[in-house]
């Protein structure tokens, strides 16, 4: 499980980082919510501990704007402020659970498990197309690469996933240009072959086994092996 807690106490960023890396979590850390935002941006995270009083954009705002970004991680609000009033605002801005400064970190890893089975639960993954260490949500419209976020543009995205439902077969550039750009006819240009170029430069140039392959007369294959 991939975790991302977003906390300015040093103290309590040092307790539930040690206790949840000894129970086999993943956790990364952000000490505000504009450096929690743009992590959101970059990696892929399960489930955020998001504390509600923080410096600049306050907990509420944070996860209002997660929410808005259709990230699809389940958000566990973290504070010392357990009034009605707060645990009804955290969650009416989109947490999906509440707990209270002090706090048992046997409990936290226990709600953190349930988020994400939960989540699991809730969402069917047909969504996601996965190919080697790729997978490509058609929901959110985005790629990530080993959890790490990558950026596409529309056609990026519309080429890759060309590519990742029509896997192990030969797609010729003319079969490229009807389905990706909707184009009955040649252009007479080399579109086709600058766009896998762009492609091949974020999935495939710090990897061994290429996924993208050049079929010399014919088009391209999209392979794993």
């Amino acid at each position: 499980m991939n975790v991302l807690l977003i906390e300015d106490e040093t103290a309590v960023v040092s307790l539930i980082e040690r206790g949840l890396s000894e129970k086999g979590l993943r956790i990364h850390s952000a000490p505000d919510g504009h450096a929690g935002l743009q992590m959101l941006k970059e990696y892929y995270y399960d489930v955020v501990i998001l504390d509600l009083m923080l410096p600049g954009i306050s907990g509420i705002d944070i996860c209002r704007k997660i929410k808005e970004t259709n990230v699809r991680s389940s958000i566990l609000m973290l504070t010392a402020l357990g009034t009605t009033e707060n645990i009804v605002a955290g969650l009416d801005s989109g947490a999906d659970d509440y707990m209270t400064k002090p706090f048992k970190l046997t409990e936290l890893s226990a709600r953190l498990n349930a988020l994400y089975r939960r989540s699991n639960h809730n969402h069917n993954e047909d969504h996601l197309l996965r190919i080697a260490d790729l997978v490509l949500d058609t929901h959110a419209k985005h790629l990530t690469c080993r959890g790490k976020r990558v950026a596409l543009t529309t056609t990026e995205y519309r080429l890759l996933e060309f590519f990742i439902k029509n896997q192990n077969r030969v797609l010729s550039r003319m079969e490229i240009l009807e389905h990706v750009w909707d184009i009955q006819f040649n252009l007479g240009t080399n579109v086709v072959d600058v766009y896998v170029n762009y492609l091949r430069k974020k999935i495939d140039r710090d990897r061994d086994q290429k996924l993208i392959h050049t079929m010399i007369g014919m088009g391209y294959i999209f392979k794993a092996k």
